[in-house]
């Protein structure tokens, strides 16, 4: 079922598509790189947290053999167009989606019981912006519900000792970032900058994170993701299409 300023969006991959509200927070690229970037393994189980309309749980399990995927968004009418495009696509059986807040998290989840966790959090402070602090956007985009304390508090109770947690943020961020993660047990392992343009400035980063893990970080290469001519780069093509 579609209602009022609903579209449904072909995502190029296995045929899913997914619903979204032309006035609300629609995905960006930011999604699908973390989507690339995230590593599911065969009978693994994920959950993301943030998830907005479901786009990442739903391009993981077209991407990867993981055994099940949930996933968390605190506004219910998001939640509710996530349910219908995970039912739209026919995944009922792979795909859970919970309408809640993960800071009570251990209502609807088994503790520790995620080999996986992604999340696509609010990037922006609470008081950062031009907000109006009722609607979907600015809650989809700022740290009105949830922060980044939160986020982690969440992975260290749902994530598995040795367990991975993807994130995508912006730069900016980076120090808020990692003394959180730290204070969580949550270590950060594996970073990757993502810059619009080769020779620019990053404006995204890509994170992997271990729960237990050792310190010590990697710094992959930069992921660039357009050309000169605004086409996308081989391996951004890749992540969106193959």
């Amino acid at each position: 079922m579609i209602f009022e300023n609903e579209r449904i969006d072909d995502l190029h991959r296995n045929g899913y598509k997914i619903i979204q509200n032309t006035k609300g927070f629609c995905f960006g690229i930011d999604a699908v790189l973390l989507s690339g970037f995230a590593k599911v393994k065969k009978g693994e189980k994920a959950l993301d947290l943030c998830t907005g309309t479901g786009i990442i749980p739903i391009l993981l399990e077209a991407k990867t053999q993981g055994e099940l995927f949930c996933a968390i968004e605190i506004q219910e009418a998001v939640a509710d167009m996530a349910v219908r495009s995970v039912a739209l696509n026919g995944l009922e059986d792979k795909i859970k989606i919970v309408a809640g807040d993960i800071k009570k998290c251990t209502e609807y989840f088994k503790i520790e019981s995620f080999d996986v966790i992604t999340c696509n959090p609010p990037y922006m402070t609470a008081g950062s912006g031009y907000m109006c602090e009722s609607s979907p956007k600015a809650i989809s985009r700022h740290e009105i519900l949830c922060n980044i304390d939160d986020v982690f508090g969440a992975v260290f109770k749902m994530l598995k000792y040795g367990g991975r947690m993807y994130m995508v943020h912006r730069c900016e961020r980076l120090a808020d970032i990692f003394v959180s993660a730290r204070k969580n047990g949550i270590e950060p392992k594996k970073m990757e900058l993502v810059l619009p343009y080769e020779g620019k400035a990053p404006e995204l980063v890509l994170i992997e994170f271990v729960k237990g893990g050792k310190a010590g970080l990697k710094v992959n290469a930069p992921l660039v993701i357009y050309n000169s001519d605004g086409s996308y780069t081989e391996k951004v093509y890749n992540i969106y299409y193959n």
